[in-house]
């Protein structure tokens, strides 16, 4: 009988262990997550500030000319606030703060935009070195997709084109 009291007792004392050691993982785990997204945020607002640099100032602009010269000073800038707007509407999406439908609708409206349909074909090259299974690959492609089906389309009503995707 003592023996198996002791057994009972001892695990007893060992599930309370590793319940508290289950609980303390659970909050390294939130706590590792919450890091992530503050420096997410903060990695967000740094490129925001040095394309905005690079917006206001012609010469840091030609640091950033991914096209060789080919797209003047002005268009670059445009260029440039395109991305931006792009990275942030991405960004956006990998905090959850948006759902893949919701990015999509936002793609429809920027493609709207002849200076941003620019930006999108220009960079195309640059999107092809993308990983295939990253967010932003995937992304990438399906707004392809989106641009083709616009360009493709005989109607006026462009807030209907193309097919947003399931969560």
């Amino acid at each position: 009988m003592g023996l198996a009291a002791g057994a009972a007792l001892t695990l007893s004392t060992q599930r309370s262990a590793l319940s508290a050691l289950r609980t303390r993982i659970e909050h390294l785990e939130h706590a590792a997550q919450a890091q992530r997204q503050t420096n997410f945020a903060h990695q967000q607002r740094l490129h925001w500030e040095l394309l905005s640099k690079a917006m206001d100032d012609p010469d840091l602009a030609e640091v950033l000319d991914a096209y060789n010269g080919t797209v003047p000073p002005r268009k670059q800038r445009q260029f440039l606030f395109a991305n931006a707007l792009y990275t942030n509407a991405l960004c956006y999406y990998r905090m959850g703060n948006v759902t893949r439908e919701e990015f999509f609708g936002f793609a429809r409206s920027m493609l709207q935009i002849p200076i941003f349909r620019e930006y999108w074909v220009a960079t195309r090259p640059h999107r092809a070195t993308l990983i295939d299974t990253s967010d932003e690959a995937q992304l990438g492609r399906m707004v392809d997709e989106l641009l083709i089906q616009l360009e493709e389309t005989d109607i006026d009503e462009w807030w209907v084109v193309g097919e947003p995707p399931n969560d």
